[in-house]
C-alpha cells in the first residue's frame, strides 16, 4: 500500500511538473509573439517616418516653390494655393554690429516674459553687463490686452529703477526698448491671443504697439519706445546679423517652430508698391503652416493632427516643433501597449492621456547611456506610472524616441538649406543660420541628426559653406539688438 502511495504521489509531481513546464513554454510562446510583433510594428513606423535625403530634397524644393508663391502674390490673406503664408516682418532694419550702448528689451513668451538689458560694444566684443528676469503671467488667459500690457508695463518700471541706464540715469534722454513675441502653442495646439506677429502692413500691428507705449506712459516712462512688435526669431536673426553680415537665416526649434530670413527688397514682388526703409526685408517664413505631400506622415501623425483644435493646421509644426514630439512618441507607446501588451495585460491609464508626455522627459529617456536604461524606466514610471518595464520595453522606447526625433530633425534640416537654396547662396557662399530653441540647445541627439541632415544634403565640400549657430548672450538677447538696430537707424 505504501509502494502504491509512492507512485501516486511520484506521478502527481510528474503531471504537476509537466503542467508547469507546458504553461512556462506556452507563456514563452506567447511573449516571443508579442516581441516579433512589436518588433514589426516598430520597423514599420520607422519605414514610414524614413527621411531618405531624397525625400529631404523633395520637401526643400516644394518649400522653396511655396516661398516664392508666397512672396509674389499680391497679399498676404489671398495665399490659397501656396500652403504658405509669409509675412514680412515688422523689423524695419537689422544691426550692422557697429551699434553700441546700454539696452533694455523685453521677450514675450506663452505664460512669462524677459526682461533684459546689456551693453554692447561692437561685434568684435561679447555682450556685457547682462542682467536678466523672468517674471510671469497672473491669469493670462482672462486678461484684456491692455491689461496685460499694464501689468507688463509695471514690471518694466520695477527693472529700471534696480537697473537704471548708467549715461542717461539722471536725464529724459530717450531710450528704446526691443521687444520680442514667443508664438507659442498650448497642448491643444491653439495659439494665444494676446501673441501674434503681424505683418508689417497691418495696421492692426501698430494698433498694438501704439497700446504698449500708452501703457508705458500711463506708469510715467515717457523717455523709452517701443518701435515694433516682432518674432523671437527675428531676435535670433537680428544678433546674429550684430556679428557677422553672412547671418541670413535664424530658426526657432522649440516648443514651437519658425524660421526667418533676410531677402532682396527687390525679390519681393508683393512688396514693390512699398518704399522699404533698406534694400531688404526681414521674411517670416511662418514655416509651421507648410504643407508638402512629401512630408512622412504616419497614421499616429495624422491622428493627432484629426484631434487637435487646429485640425488641418500646423503640419509641419506637428512634425518637427517640441510640442509634439512626445506626443507621437506617446501614441506609438500607446498602440503597441494595445497590441502587444508592451508594458503587460492592462494598457496603463496614464498612457491614454494626450500630451502626457513631455519634449523634455522625452529627450531623457532617448538620451539614456545608462546599461540597463534606468532613466528610460525612471521615467516610465513617473509619467506614466508603468512599473516594472521589462528591459526589451525599455529599449523599444527608447528606439520609438529615435525614430521620431530622427525625422523631426532632419525635416528641419531640409528647411534650413530650403532657406539657403531660396537665396541662392548653396554654391560659393557662407551662410550663417542662428538657430536658438530647446530642441536645439538641449537635446544633443537633435542636434546631431539636424548637422548630419544638412551635411548629407549639400555634400562634403558645399556643407561646409553653412554655419549653424546658437544665439549671442542668451535667451532673449535678440531684443538688445533689435533695440540696438532701431537706436542706429533713426540717428
Amino acid at each position: 500500500m505504501r509502494k502504491e502511495v509512492v507512485v501516486i504521489a511520484s506521478l502527481s509531481t510528474t503531471l504537476a511538473v509537466v503542467a508547469a513546464v507546458g504553461l512556462i513554454n506556452r507563456w514563452k510562446k506567447k511573449k516571443e509573439r508579442q516581441h516579433r510583433r512589436t518588433r514589426n510594428l516598430v520597423r514599420k513606423f520607422a519605414r514610414e517616418s524614413a527621411t531618405p535625403v531624397k525625400t529631404l530634397w523633395l520637401i526643400a524644393d516644394d518649400l522653396v516653390s511655396n516661398m516664392k508663391a508666397s512672396l509674389s502674390s499680391s497679399s498676404s490673406s489671398s495665399i490659397e494655393t501656396t500652403k504658405l503664408d509669409i509675412i514680412i516682418s515688422y523689423a524695419s532694419s537689422l544691426p550692422n554690429g557697429e551699434e553700441e550702448g546700454f539696452f533694455y528689451g523685453v521677450d514675450m513668451r506663452g505664460t512669462n516674459f524677459l526682461i533684459l538689458c546689456a551693453r554692447l560694444k561692437g561685434k568684435n566684443s561679447h555682450v556685457s553687463d547682462l542682467d536678466r528676469e523672468e517674471i510671469s503671467f497672473p491669469l493670462l488667459f482672462d486678461a484684456t490686452r491692455q491689461e496685460v500690457f499694464e501689468f507688463v508695463a509695471t514690471e518694466i518700471v520695477k527693472f529700471i529703477l534696480s537697473h537704471p541706464h548708467p549715461e542717461k540715469e539722471n536725464s529724459n534722454a530717450p531710450m528704446t526698448l526691443g521687444f520680442t513675441l514667443s508664438n507659442l502653442v498650448d497642448q491643444a495646439g491653439t495659439t494665444s491671443n494676446h501673441w501674434k506677429t503681424f505683418a508689417a502692413d497691418d495696421p492692426v500691428g501698430k494698433e498694438v504697439v501704439n497700446d504698449f507705449n500708452q501703457a508705458l506712459k500711463n506708469h510715467g516712462i515717457n523717455n523709452i519706445q517701443v518701435f515694433a512688435m516682432v518674432e523671437d526669431t527675428v531676435g535670433g536673426l537680428a544678433g546674429g546679423r550684430y556679428y557677422s553680415r553672412d547671418n541670413v537665416a535664424a530658426v526657432t526649434l522649440g516648443m514651437s517652430t519658425n524660421a526667418v530670413y533676410v531677402e532682396a527688397a527687390q525679390d519681393v514682388p508683393r512688396w514693390t508698391h512699398q518704399n522699404p526703409a533698406s534694400d531688404e526685408l526681414v521674411i517670416s517664413t511662418e514655416w509651421r503652416n507648410f504643407k508638402s505631400s512629401h512630408l512622412p506622415l504616419t497614421k499616429f501623425d495624422e491622428s493627432l493632427d484629426a484631434e487637435s483644435s487646429n485640425h488641418g493646421s500646423e503640419i509641419f509644426a506637428k512634425v518637427v516643433s517640441g510640442k509634439y514630439l512626445g506626443e507621437i512618441v506617446r501614441r506609438v507607446l500607446l498602440n503597441l501597449a494595445q497590441e502587444t501588451a508592451l508594458f503587460g495585460d492592462k494598457v496603463p491609464p496614464n498612457l491614454t492621456i494626450p500630451y502626457r508626455l513631455r519634449a523634455p522627459d522625452m529627450g531623457a529617456m532617448h538620451q539614456d547611456t545608462s546599461e540597463h536604461h534606468e532613466v528610460v524606466m525612471e521615467k516610465l514610471r513617473d509619467v506614466f506610472g508603468i512599473k516594472g518595464a521589462s528591459e526589451m520595453a525599455r529599449e523599444v522606447v527608447a528606439e520609438v524616441c529615435d525614430i521620431v526625433t530622427e525625422r523631426a530633425a532632419r525635416i528641419a534640416a531640409a528647411g534650413i538649406v530650403a532657406i539657403i537654396q531660396k537665396l541662392e547662396r548653396t554654391q560659393n557662399r557662407r551662410s550663417v543660420v542662428t538657430v536658438e530653441g530647446e530642441l536645439y540647445e538641449h537635446y544633443r541627439i537633435f542636434r546631431n541628426y539636424l548637422h548630419s541632415g544638412v551635411w548629407e544634403m549639400l555634400g562634403n565640400d558645399l556643407s561646409n559653406n553653412v554655419i549653424i549657430q546658437t544665439p549671442h548672450g542668451g535667451a532673449g538677447t535678440g531684443t538688445l539688438f533689435l533695440a540696438a538696430a532701431q537706436t542706429h537707424h533713426s540717428s
